[in-house]
């Protein structure tokens, strides 16, 4: 059993957003115990486990301590893999079911072009709590899916964040925090925090980008954005708004190594 390390959203290793891949027989995808242990002993922000029935994926993704619903860079990097290692073609696209509902895969001039339904935030009442473990004075505050979409006044606040770690975790969401961009190089920057699942700081969001895309769509009056997501790794997605509430996310990946696990 193959198990790939992958750096997502990025053009070189040792940057973006590593993720683990491994393809399993599908007796072998119903093991949680397994998956979660692997994800463990990978120790990265996501681990994707993924066999094939029917034409299209099964796609799990798991962290060191929970299975998740929705990851965006371990979808990326699963599909890299399969296309690196030949198990699908390149002008074919990658159909994923996931707990997410169907997602899809598709390579567009060298990058991997996630296909993602969109995701609407809603403004949520501010809250001194989240202000004080992040520890700063937000623009907004609002909800998306499982997590809160924070904006701040710019790049020098978001980098300064030092979030309390502790108290957000109490708070048992993800935290996603963003900002517009100053320059003409990128149209936003974001941060993203989800110690309630055993990740204090994801160095690129995928499927964050599902709700950002169309949260600063709308305010900058923009179809196609370009971001970046200002970790300690750092790592650069171009977003597209498509029609019937979908977002096309694309990235690049480098693989980092495979390696083969023995079970006794």
């Amino acid at each position: 059993m193959k198990i790939y390390q992958v750096d997502a959203f990025t053009n070189q290793i040792f940057k973006g957003n590593p993720a683990g891949v491994c393809i399993l027989p599908p007796e072998r995808m119903k093991d949680d115990r397994l998956l979660q242990n692997i994800a463990m002993e990978m120790n990265l922000s996501e681990t994707a486990f993924l066999c094939k029935q029917d034409g299209e994926y099964k796609l799990r993704w798991f962290t060191p301590e929970t299975e998740v619903q929705f990851c965006g860079h371990a979808t990326l990097s699963a599909a890299h893999i399969l296309w690196e290692t030949g198990a699908e073609q390149k002008q074919a696209t990658i159909q994923f079911d996931t707990l997410t509902g169907k997602l899809f895969a598709r390579s567009k001039q060298d990058k991997v072009e996630l296909d993602f339904p969109a995701f609407e935030t809603h403004k949520s009442p501010a809250q001194k709590n989240i202000d004080m473990a992040l520890g700063i004075d937000p623009v907004f505050i609002g909800t998306t899916r499982t997590i809160y979409l924070i904006e701040v006044d710019n790049l020098q606040t978001l980098k300064s964040i030092q979030p309390n770690f502790t108290k957000l975790k109490e708070l048992g969401r993800a935290f996603c925090v963003t900002s517009k961009s100053d320059n003409q190089e990128y149209d936003f920057y974001s941060r993203y925090f989800a110690p309630a699942v055993g990740v204090n700081e994801d160095p690129v969001t995928g499927s964050a980008h599902a709700s950002l895309a169309p949260y600063w769509g709308k305010k900058l009056g923009k179809t196609i954005l370009k971001a970046y997501q200002a970790s300690k790794r750092g790592g650069t997605l171009e977003c597209e708004l498509a029609p019937d509430n979908r977002v096309f996310i694309r990235g690049e990946a480098r693989t980092v190594f495979e390696i083969e696990m023995r079970e006794k």
